[in-house]
């Protein structure tokens, strides 16, 4: 199966996002990402924006690969952004994806996060 997603949102639509509680923050990104983000507060709006847009794309691939049931906010805490070796990856928790017609083997998902000053 192949698919792709992409999407890019304006990093100043997550300027204030530093200032959520962490109950609105973790409706759509898990402890960890949170917990990256708010570490330089010069960077949390960037940082906010791109795994937001990342995490977009990837519900946009896996919704044309079938048809999801479930909508983006129940499962953008199923997609979480992490570094390894100070490259991003995007790992995703199947458990909290509905749908047992996908064959998770034969999906490969290959990520590319880029911003500007101004989009992510």
């Amino acid at each position: 199966m192949r698919s792709i997603g992409i999407d890019a949102v304006e990093i100043e639509r997550f300027k204030h996002w530093h200032t959520y509680s962490a109950q609105q923050l973790e409706k759509i990104f898990t402890v960890q990402e949170i917990a990256y983000c708010l570490a330089n507060s010069s960077k949390s709006a960037e940082r906010f924006a791109v795994r937001f847009a990342a995490k977009e794309a990837t519900y946009k691939a896996l919704s044309s690969l079938c048809n999801l049931e479930q909508s983006f906010l129940s499962l953008a805490r199923a997609f979480e952004v992490q570094k390894h070796n100070h490259v991003p990856i995007l790992v995703i928790d199947w458990t909290k994806i509905i749908n047992n017609s996908l064959d998770k083997t034969s999906i490969t998902i290959h990520c590319s996060f880029t911003h500007t000053k101004t989009t992510a």
